[in-house]
């Protein structure tokens, strides 16, 4: 029983590590939180799988130059990826010491430690992001609305203890952001298809009655007919673009 709660212990204490620093954590760091269990690497590898459905991006050894080639993401993607991260380059880069200023001088309320913060984070919002690909998203969407969340999470940070908090506050902004676009996009593709299915439904009666009577039927023909209201069919047809062979507006 000990051992089984030193795992969750110390399998929270992981995930928490990955959200405050950008939700990225490298395997040398999971092996060693959990030296003392002597996990072995089928073990290790259901924590990897465990944090990365929790959204917690696992950098394993080999892929800092093969990090670009992710399986969720299309050719197109990666291109794109590449090209944005080649634009990203000739910003600066600061020590951990110079973040943790910038963090603490844009948790105080300068402004210019907050567009500072702004060009430190930007490189880090696509790791972010292709966390999220292939989840109905394009990676140039993601990123966008991961770039769009950074600018106005800057501004939120006072409520922070420290420097790391704000740090975890700022990438959990980006991400939420980024699950909110995936799930409007989720919401639409549901209403487009509950349209669609209701205009297949009216164009099958339509067929139906037109198949009975020879000829084409009209609006209120087919209201009659299957207690549907008129205007309800006449809202399905005119979203149809008046395209269902069968059906006439008379």
């Amino acid at each position: 029983m000990e051992r089984e709660i030193l795992f969750a212990k110390t399998l929270e204490s992981v995930r928490k590590q990955g959200r405050m620093q950008g939700n990225r954590i490298s395997k040398e760091e999971v092996r060693e939180a959990f030296a003392e269990l002597s996990l072995e690497e089928t073990q290790l590898a259901l924590v990897y799988d465990y944090l990365e459905k929790h959204h917690i991006g696992v950098d394993r050894e080999g892929d800092a130059e093969t990090s670009l080639y992710d399986e969720n993401l299309t050719e197109e993607e990666t291109d794109y990826l590449q090209e944005y991260l080649a634009s990203l380059r000739a910003m600066p880069a600061l020590s951990s010491g110079g973040e943790e200023a910038v963090f603490l001088s844009a948790m105080a309320g300068e402004i210019s430690a907050r567009k500072r913060l702004i060009e430190v984070f930007l490189p880090k919002v696509p790791d972010m992001a292709k966390i999220y690909a292939g989840q109905g998203a394009s990676l140039e969407d993601l990123i966008g609305q991961g770039n769009m969340a950074l600018s106005e999470g800057v501004s939120m940070l006072g409520a922070a203890e420290n420097a790391q908090d704000a740090e975890g506050m700022l990438a959990w902004v980006i991400m939420d952001a980024m699950e909110k676009l995936i799930a409007e996009g989720r919401e639409s593709r549901n209403a487009d298809r509950e349209l669609e299915e209701k205009v297949n439904h009216i164009a099958k009666l339509a067929k139906e009655l037109a198949d009975d009577l020879r000829r084409k039927v009209t609006v209120k023909e087919l209201a009659e007919e299957t207690e549907i209201p008129e205007e309800e069919i006449r809202d399905v047809y005119r979203i149809s673009g008046y395209v269902i062979e069968d059906l006439e507006d008379k």
